[in-house]
């Protein structure tokens, strides 16, 4: 029997048929937000149930559950904040109990939602708690900081159902869970990443793999900075390591078009959920998880686990230390399996990754296999510029 999904039941929001047509025709004399493409990608993970129990940006009540006490209204556990936030201007044309058009940035109909609270925010009491800082050099801060003064909150129905990017690699979870049964997986562990796959990676991979019956590969596709890997990049090395190096049928890919808020242990306990609700009963949590600079400790992400309410969820984590190559063992190892020193450890370097594949240099296979080398440095331009 598969897990459930949070909340117990996924949601499911998209407008077909006649009903799509019904609210083409009418919309016409709807006020219309328009919105960013990260933002439409959480519009699509709402209607989808990836963001299950979600069915709709969050109100104000929700908003403040999750500010004290990591949880929605109903008591259900949720730890960072999806809403839509918009302008004075905007806020005193919408009335509540009546419909918008959101649209996408080309000004194409995205989803319709029935307005149901209009409120401002207390933005700083928010960041300090999800990003645990109020330091505006923190991305996530920033972008909360950033946002309008006030949030609209409403069910949303989905109106536009495209898929891109990579279409036949962005299933919902209704369809993963299809897919997880017909592959007669009982137990399915999940791996989050933004990056091509290294040694450290496929370690861990391969020893949740020992445990469970199948490995989804869940890459977060969405906004990046200049330097960072291009996701048909990351896309294309896991190709090769699911055709190659996996063992037939305990393995598949699916996107998580989402961006990061870096938000560190609160942000790893919202991406547990949401591979919960894939139908994942296993989350891999490693070093440093969803964080960034120093905001966080190394193993917080894998410590918030453990605390009350966040120990409650169905989903587990599988937690795990710094992964490096050991010369001496002469194999993939952590510190709880490895005995020798610094001096004979190799560490992946993601900078010097980078300055390899520039300069067309192949990495060291201790780091990263050759077939997955050769495909980042004869990959054209392989970096966000």
């Amino acid at each position: 029997m598969q897990i459930k999904p949070h909340g117990g039941q996924l949601i499911r929001r998209i407008l077909q048929g006649e009903e799509r047509e019904n609210v083409l025709e009418n919309c016409c004399n709807w006020i219309s937000i328009i919105v960013d493409e990260e933002t439409s990608k959480d519009i699509r993970n709402i209607c989808r149930g990836i963001y299950s129990p979600l069915n709709g940006f969050l109100s104000k009540i929700d908003l403040s559950a999750i500010i004290d006490d990591s949880i929605l209204e109903n008591g259900l556990i949720w730890t960072v904040p999806i809403v839509l936030d918009i302008d004075h201007e905007t806020a005193i044309k919408l009335k509540e109990g009546r419909h918008v058009l959101i649209k996408n940035e080309d000004n194409s109909p995205l989803a319709s939602m029935l307005v149901e609270e209009i409120y401002k925010p207390d933005v700083n009491k928010l960041v300090s708690s999800v990003f645990q800082t109020n330091d505006e050099k923190h991305p996530g801060v920033a972008g909360f900081l950033s946002k309008k003064e006030y949030y609209v909150a409403g069910r949303i129905d989905l109106i536009d159902t495209n898929r891109q990017p990579f279409p036949e690699y962005n299933l919902d979870p209704l369809e993963t869970r299809i897919l997880f049964r017909e592959k007669g997986w009982q137990t399915v562990v999940a791996f989050q990443t933004r990056n091509p796959v290294h040694r450290s990676h496929e370690y861990l991979q391969k020893c949740a793999l020992e445990v469970v019956d199948g490995l989804f590969i869940n890459p977060v596709i969405g906004k990046k900075k200049s330097g960072d890997f291009k996701d048909e990049v990351i896309i294309a090395v896991y190709e090769k390591m699911i055709s190659d190096f996996y063992p037939k049928n305990r393995a598949v890919m699916s996107i998580l078009p989402m961006k990061m808020n870096y938000a560190g242990p609160k942000e790893a306990i919202f991406h547990a959920i949401i591979r919960q609700n894939f139908g994942c009963t296993h989350f891999i949590v490693g070093r440093d998880h969803a964080g960034v600079g120093k905001y966080y400790g190394t193993y917080d992400a894998q410590k918030i686990f453990e605390k009350m309410p966040f120990n409650k969820l169905e989903i587990k984590p599988l937690c795990f230390e710094n992964s490096f190559f050991c010369s001496t063992c002469d194999q993939m190892a952590t510190s709880k399996t490895c005995p020798h020193g610094d001096s004979e450890r190799i560490y992946l370097s993601g900078s010097l990754v980078r300055e390899m594949i520039i300069k067309h240099i192949s990495i060291p296979e201790e780091m990263t296999r050759k077939e997955i080398s050769d495909i980042m440095i004869n990959y054209p331009k392989p970096f966000v510029e």
